[in-house]
């Protein structure tokens, strides 16, 4: 175990706020709540938001940006919209500061705003105020619209990552001729959230529709990528909504048809957060701290050079060079540390902000025109010629990208469970993990679960056969198949 890093066992909660304090992703703003990312930790972000930004723009997606200020009456425009975000919104009342003698700075009274202005917990309300400008015909349809972004909601309880007053996120906002356009941008991005999920951060996810209660407000449909967390908890990870005409009749955004028709406009909007880079830590990290996928680490291959004297620092320079020109020729992101540290000092040190591998090279090394290479995820000790390296580093970085996902899935699934009865529904959820059972499809049913064992239904999954299933809690017939758990 990393040298005073909790025990994931007993304390997880606290081992997770070490690992990102000590693996030097984030630390705490001045302000209660908010979050500043270190470098280490935003190049984690730039890397995930580089992958889904190509992955957009290859649908046919493009970037915007809109203000951060939203006047208050545009929020009251969508009433289920509003109550949704009321109680976390920041409101901004005067436009400036003064000196006085007497308390130092204060607010100038004098500056007061005659409307208030919300900083925006999402965007939906000034986007469709412009698309009511921008959308006259169906010639200017569809239009497919992200915006990279910070977003505030002022949370009451926060943890790094997870959940904090302000954070950084995408969120795509689309405007469509027909329904069905509609609905299938909300689930080709389902799609991509799910390939960016599994196939880069290597995390397992269940995609699925939310229930009434739980989906977005202002929303007719959230669909939703939820995973499973190392203590069994889950996580939603991302979420794409059907928005209808919801937003369309606030903003009064109609479009004329090619027969002539006015209609109104049909909307989407979608947005995965800094919160993933919470999900990396959680499913994959351990006791050492993080393990990073290949695909989105930072450093993927970490250099520790073994040497006693200037020689040896000389030779061990002259033996390298060739070495790292070929490995960054190709790609890969390499780091070589050079510090007076000691190796075991260093070895904690990268294994803790988790670097996919190590490559350590001493003397010894060099005259028998070898390396020593040890993955981060296994601990498994390679010695490999130097010629061979490329390519050797190569398919260790692809075999620890499927190796992480392979463990988190079978770990989620061994933690999935199908029960037969509501006591054992509460024994499974009260142990932590996953259960799938049937649901009457009753809304009253589903806050008896809640408020008797604080599990909420994370999704109705895709494809979902309620056949011969029963409702867990009444008994009578199942609506539907869900997937009950605990979560962030």
């Amino acid at each position: 175990m990393g040298k005073g890093l909790p025990d994931r066992s007993n304390d997880f909660s606290a081992w997770y706020t070490q690992v990102v304090n000590r693996a030097g992703l984030a630390d705490h703003g001045p302000v209660k709540g908010t979050m500043v990312i270190k470098p280490y930790g935003y190049q984690l972000w730039e890397n995930i938001k580089d992958v889904f930004d190509k992955m957009i723009k290859e649908t046919g997606h493009v970037n915007a940006y809109f203000p951060l200020f939203i006047p208050k009456s545009f929020l009251a425009k969508e009433a289920e919209h509003v109550e949704g975000f009321a109680k976390e919104c920041a409101v901004v009342t005067h436009t400036r500061l003064k000196s006085d003698s007497e308390k130092g700075i204060i607010v100038d009274p004098e500056s007061q705003l005659e409307e208030e202005i919300i900083v925006r917990p999402t965007s939906e309300t000034v986007i469709w105020s412009m698309y009511k400008k921008w959308i006259q015909s169906y010639r200017d349809l569809p239009v497919l619209i992200n915006q990279w972004a910070n977003v505030v909601r002022w949370e009451m309880r926060t943890r790094l990552f997870l959940r904090t007053s302000e954070f950084l996120w995408q969120e795509g906002h689309t405007a469509h001729a027909t329904s069905d356009e509609a609905e299938k941008e909300t689930l080709d991005i389902l799609e991509l959230y799910r390939q960016l999920a599994e196939d880069y951060l290597a995390i397992p996810v269940i995609t699925g529709l939310k229930t009434d209660s739980e989906k977005f407000a202002g929303a007719e449909r959230t669909y939703c990528i939820e995973a499973m967390m190392g203590d069994k908890r889950a996580l939603q990870a991302g979420t794409s909504h059907n928005l209808g005409q919801n937003f369309a009749k606030a903003f009064d955004v109609t479009f004329q048809t090619q027969d002539n028709k006015e209609e109104l406009v049909w909307a989407t909007s979608w947005g995965v957060s800094t919160r993933l880079i919470g999900a990396v830590i959680l499913t994959h990290g351990d006791d050492k701290g993080l393990r990073l996928p290949p695909k989105i680490a930072p450093i993927q291959l970490v250099i520790i050079p073994i040497t006693k004297s200037e020689d040896q620092v000389n030779e061990l320079k002259a033996y390298l060079d060739p070495i790292t020109k070929n490995l960054k020729e190709s790609g890969i992101r390499i780091y070589e540390d050079w510090t007076n540290n000691s190796p075991g000092y260093k070895f904690n040190e990268w294994e803790m902000k988790g670097v996919p591998l190590r490559m350590e090279v001493g003397p010894r090394d060099v005259k028998e025109e070898k390396v020593v290479l040890v993955r981060r995820d296994d601990k498994e000790k390679l010695f490999i010629s130097k010629n061979n390296i490329l390519d050797f580093i190569q398919k260790l970085l692809k075999d620890i990208q499927s190796d992480l996902f392979i463990r988190a899935r079978d770990f989620r699934d061994l933690n999935t469970h199908h029960v037969k009865d509501y006591n054992e529904f509460k024994s499974v959820i009260s142990s932590g993990g996953f259960v799938r059972c049937g649901w009457n499809g009753n809304p009253e049913t589903e806050v008896s679960i809640k408020e008797e064992t604080k599990a909420t239904i994370r999704c109705i999954p895709l494809n979902e056969e309620p056949k011969g299933l029963s409702c867990i809690f009444s008994g009578e017939k199942a609506k539907h198949e869900v997937v009950f758990a605990k979560a962030y």
